[in-house]
């Protein structure tokens, strides 16, 4: 497994993904997101969540204002007035992603303080690597079949691990070509987005390979439904099926995790870093006099 051990400087903070894992938090702007339905939809409640991941420990916040799954149309300007004033609002507090497949919105997201576009699509408008390059800001590239707000049906795969880093390859050549740096790029095997939950876990279970491509691995599991089906519980009591993945994923490779939870999946990722020898204890009593 390959983790680039040159530390990053995202959004005015450093990264060393050798040794670090970063947590992002998820807030999105939408009434129709998988999980949360809506509940951060209001600025005021989604201002809140802002404040309230920063608070919980996350190191980034992921800003979304158009859900991957298949529902209404939402306009160019519709996705900057949801997500705009969250950035603005998150700028101070952590490094800033928006989650969006739209070059339109990435640049004008990145122009008010954003240090991440995390493009679900993969890439699928070059325009969007163009949008990136020449700027600070990192890019997520994410494997996708279809296009956002598109039903695919029962997809198909061959060898589905093996798939999913030849696409994640062909889109890092394909930034490359458009002037986007290497030390901007992070990848994304982009859990349960048009794969089923077998899908899912055989890509959990063989990580350490797309991590191996060499660049900083995101991993965005959180709450997802291959968690579901595979323990059988529905969408609001998948937590500790949630953090057993993530603690996985670290192990893997994954050095950024997308999460809904933010307390309870850093206590796990900062527990795991500990354990793996990266982080000391913030503070030790217990036996030492």
């Amino acid at each position: 497994m390959s983790v680039d051990s040159t530390p990053r400087v995202i959004g005015g903070r450093t990264f060393d993904f050798a040794r670090r894992v970063a947590v992002m938090a998820i807030v999105n702007r939408t009434p129709d997101s998988f999980h949360d339905r809506g509940r951060t939809f209001a600025l005021e409640r989604a201002t809140e969540a802002v404040r309230s991941a920063a608070a919980d420990g996350a190191d980034w916040i992921d800003i979304g204002g158009v859900p991957f799954a298949p529902g209404p149309e939402v306009s160019v300007a519709q996705e900057l007035d949801r997500v705009l004033p969250v950035v603005e609002a998150a700028r101070d507090l952590a490094v800033v992603s928006v989650d969006t497949f739209r070059p339109e919105v990435a640049k004008e997201v990145i122009a008010a303080g954003a240090s991440v576009v995390n493009d679900t699509s993969g890439l699928r408008d070059p325009a969007m690597a163009a949008a990136v390059a020449g700027t600070d800001a990192q890019l997520v590239i994410c494997h996708s079949l279809a296009a956002p707000r598109t039903l695919h049906p029962r997809p198909q795969y061959g060898d589905v691990t093996a798939e999913v880093g030849a696409f994640l390859r062909q889109r890092v050549a394909l930034a490359l070509e458009h002037g986007v740096r290497p030390d901007q790029i992070i990848i994304d095997p982009g859990h349960d987005l048009n794969k089923n939950t077998l899908h899912s876990l055989e890509i959990t279970r063989r990580l350490d390979e797309i991590a191996g491509i060499g660049f900083p691995l995101l991993a965005a599991l959180s709450n997802k439904d291959f968690i579901g089906e595979t323990l059988d519980r529905p969408q609001q009591e998948r937590m500790p099926g949630t953090l057993a993945a993530v603690v996985f994923c670290v192990l893997r490779g994954a050095r950024i995790m997308r999460v809904h939870d933010v307390r309870a999946a850093t206590d796990a990722i900062r527990m795991t870093e500990a354990m793996l020898g990266w982080r000391e204890p913030a503070y030790t009593r217990h036996n030492m006099s």
